[in-house]
């Protein structure tokens, strides 16, 4: 992410973006889906968890399986997850670049003059994230079907893809507007902390120009920023999204429960093992993006 936040365009043609940004998601996906699993399901568990049944929220039916069958069971929905991940960093990567040009031709100048350059900047930077972070809910479907197989793999047992898209039809997108509220300001916050660090604590003109070390604390910051604004509504449209496919519940009443059942404490939680994983996560994507684009843009 850090590649794509702040400063001028980061260059490269098209297909260089698409196929480096995509390949990345892909090495991404090996590494943290386990990681991943274990946030969804401690954000699904609605009791509370202590070390006495810590193994059985986050292994579930593998809870007394060898160290072998635990780690597999973190795994679930890696097929959806794939799709998913590959599809959503392409269009993070590769697209927020265009949306930030785009964006500076149009209204750089009024906000270089109302705003001053650096922040200019950051701000341009945050609105291309999170008018990308909007538009990401047309990839809402296979997001569903992931959490479903990582928290409640149940729902899906015996079915087959193109039967559940058959049936489910815009079920798989229930949640949409909390996912696109989520969205909004985790993008604009993840983009915008990254072109901050870029440009207001380093002083770079164009983030071409920054170290890894400074790319590294770029990332590092916007991710933790973006992690922590979209916790509570990310909690809502997780619980929303692993609910069975006929008994799905509001996200007002999901809010009520959490409060009345869980206290607001519920909004945060699986917030430590998506912060503990933000700076390797993000410095592994952003060092294999960076090659891979250079690479494709030279052959």
């Amino acid at each position: 992410m850090a590649l794509s936040a702040g400063g001028q365009s980061s260059g490269g043609t098209l297909g260089a973006r698409m196929l480096g940004s995509g390949m990345a998601g892909f090495c991404e996906l090996g590494l943290f889906h386990p990681v991943d699993t274990i946030a969804k399901r401690l954000m699904s568990n609605q009791g509370k968890a202590n070390m006495s049944n810590m193994n059985e929220v986050i292994f579930k039916d593998a809870a007394n399986k060898s160290v072998v069958g635990k780690v597999k069971s973190l795994f679930p929905g890696v097929g959806f997850a794939a799709g998913y991940k590959v599809l959503q960093r392409t269009y993070k990567f590769g697209g927020q670049p265009y949306v930030k040009d785009w964006m500076n031709t149009r209204y750089g100048s009024t906000m270089k003059a109302n705003f001053g350059e650096s922040t200019g900047k950051t701000l341009t930077s945050a609105f291309a994230g999170s008018l990308l972070g909007i538009g990401e809910i047309a990839l809402l479907p296979l997001d569903v079907l992931k959490i479903k197989a990582q928290t409640n793999p149940e729902v899906l047992k015996g079915r087959g893809v193109v039967e559940i898209f058959t049936t489910e039809g815009r079920g798989l997108y229930r949640g949409a507007g909390w996912t696109a509220a989520r969205n909004a300001p985790g993008s604009f916050a993840l983009f915008g902390g990254s072109a901050l660090v870029h440009h207001g604590v380093f002083g770079l003109k164009s983030t071409n120009d920054a170290t890894f070390v400074q790319n590294f604390f770029a990332s590092v910051s916007g991710a933790i920023a973006s992690i922590t604004v979209a916790a509570p509504l990310d909690v809502v449209k997780t619980r929303i999204q692993n609910k069975p496919f006929d008994a799905p519940e509001s996200g007002v009443q999901i809010i009520k429960n959490m409060i009345k059942n869980e206290g607001f404490g519920s909004f945060f939680k699986g917030l430590a093992p998506k912060i503990i994983v933000v700076g390797p996560k993000l410095v592994f994507s952003f060092t294999i993006a960076q090659t891979l684009m250079n690479f494709f843009q030279t052959l």
